[in-house]
């Protein structure tokens, strides 16, 4: 494969409100981690040896809008996060739309995006929104639909800017977006069968330059991987990403972290 995965943590809190982590996005030794139901989590993290050594939670914030108020309920659907400047974008489902907040969790302004994302009526469900995120300087925004938007090719992922799409090929529903380098981005996708309940995570490169995709690694339950609902990407170092899934709220699922090395 072209990536080497070198270590595996699975996280368990004290704190009720810490779960169905869903995003991340690291700097500066402090890793922001999203919950599905509008909160924003600040972890003390140190890696150290090719190794999670310290992962501590340092804060809880729950997304309020520009009143200091806590968002509506029918608004707190978020699922991706990406840093820019002092603050961070928070991408949701149901209600589409990316967001810039303080990392302390107050809206500061919605942001604009492709004119294709606005309506959630061009979406395959209320919860098939966008699930992913991503931000440069050089492209702004981009951000996917988990699936192709209603009268789209099926078998096409569409990465949206403002005023710019590219396409690859879908390995299943996208989950997370991350800058490799200035032209390149990491895609992580889910795919989930509910009859033989077999699980397949795939994670693939796309030079937006070029247009050059490729597969980096693919993890299927038959083959023997104990893997769950992957949701979150976000790179800590030169070619080393935390991938983390989502437990959905549920005793029979687990929140995992994982370090991992893109070979070169």
């Amino acid at each position: 494969m072209g990536i080497s995965i070198l270590d595996v943590k699975e996280l368990k809190f004290e704190n009720s409100d810490v779960k169905e982590l869903s995003a991340l996005a690291y700097d500066n030794k402090i890793l922001y981690a999203l919950g599905d139901k509008g909160f924003l989590y600040h972890f003390d993290m140190k890696i150290k040896n090719q190794e999670i050594k310290k992962l501590k939670l340092q804060k809880v914030f729950k997304l309020k809008n520009k009143n200091k108020k806590r968002l509506k309920k029918s608004q707190r659907d978020s699922e991706g996060i990406a840093l820019v400047g002092d603050d961070i974008l928070i991408s949701f489902e149901k209600k589409p739309r990316v967001t810039r907040f303080s990392t302390k969790g107050v809206k500061i302004k919605d942001m604009k995006i492709n004119k294709a994302l606005r309506d959630i009526k061009n979406y395959k469900g209320a919860n098939k929104a966008l699930e992913a995120l991503a931000y440069s300087e050089k492209y702004g925004i981009i951000t996917a639909a988990e699936l192709p938007l209603k009268g789209r090719d099926e078998n096409l992922h569409t990465l949206y800017a403002q005023k710019k799409e590219w396409q690859f090929q879908k390995q299943g529903s996208v989950t997370s977006l991350e800058f490799m380098s200035k032209n390149s981005l990491m895609i992580l996708q889910r795919k989930f069968n509910n009859f033989t309940r077999q699980r397949v995570i795939t994670i693939s490169q796309l030079n937006l330059k070029t247009n050059k995709y490729k597969i980096l690694a693919k993890f299927d339950t038959r083959d023997g991987w104990n893997i769950d609902n992957f949701e979150g990407l976000t790179k800590v170092s030169k070619n080393k990403y935390l991938m983390i899934s989502d437990d959905n709220g549920s005793f029979l699922q687990k929140t995992l972290l994982v370090l991992f090395e893109v070979n070169e």
